[in-house]
């Protein structure tokens, strides 16, 4: 199957917290677009790798994504090498997207920025052709996405870019509230983290709120990227 956009996390939930509604908008535009998951956050101080699997699943039926893996890396251990590129590479090229959208580049969880390193690097990597990879006992022909983007997380990173998610903020807090162990519940008897806070669920919203005051919408997320944005004409920039 081939996809438009690829979207990669490090742990189940990064996705929907970073840009779960702009993968909503997107779906809802006709494009194809999938999920890859690198580790089950199986560190995380709630929940269990199980419990975030049937919630990741949950989450994925309420974006209406067409695919949902998890390459299975260890939560907190996993490095920016051959042995994890080549796994990358492989979903690059199993599904063929023309846009990739993966991790910040710089945040409080080291997997993050580790994550997005890992992904940007395989991107490049998946186009060289001397690199062989296979799947199904196939090999893989090479394939180099057109763009990546990297959305933002714990850190307010300013962003390149930000799109207009307004009249899908919904669809992304119902996605997030689908890892119920993961954030504020006020009758949960685990340990409390920084994203188990009312404060934190709140402040996705008003992220989202903030960043859509500033380009004069009701919503919106933002990204950072990795080369010059391209337009046709000024009259594309709004």
């Amino acid at each position: 199957m081939k996809l438009d956009i690829l979207a990669f996390g490090a742990h189940p939930d990064d996705i929907e917290l970073g840009c779960g509604a702009t993968i909503a908008k997107e779906i809802s535009l006709g494009k194809k677009v999938g999920i890859v998951d690198l580790t089950r956050g199986e560190l995380g101080t709630r929940g269990s790798a199980e419990i975030r699997d049937l919630e990741s699943a949950n989450a994925a039926k309420i974006l209406k994504i067409a695919i949902r893996e998890n390459l299975n890396f260890r939560d907190g251990f996993f490095k920016n090498n051959e042995k994890h590129q080549l796994e990358v590479i492989r979903m690059i090229r199993k599904y063929k997207p023309e846009i990739v959208l993966c991790n910040a580049i710089d945040d409080r969880h080291i997997d993050h920025g580790k994550g997005s390193k890992l992904v940007s690097d395989s991107c490049f990597l998946s186009g060289l052709s001397k690199i062989e990879t296979s799947l199904d006992n196939a090999i893989q022909e090479p394939w180099r996405p057109k763009m990546v983007y990297h959305y933002i997380q714990w850190k307010n990173i300013e962003p390149d870019f930000v799109v207009d998610i307004s009249g899908f903020m919904d669809i992304k807090m119902e996605a997030i509230m689908a890892y119920d162990s993961q954030f504020y519940n006020p009758n949960s008897k685990e340990p409390e983290s920084p994203i188990t806070s009312k404060n934190f669920l709140d402040s996705v919203k008003y992220r989202a709120q903030d960043l859509g005051r500033i380009i004069g919408v009701e919503y919106g997320e933002g990204f950072t990227v990795e080369r010059y944005l391209a337009v046709n004409s000024l009259g594309d920039l709004k």
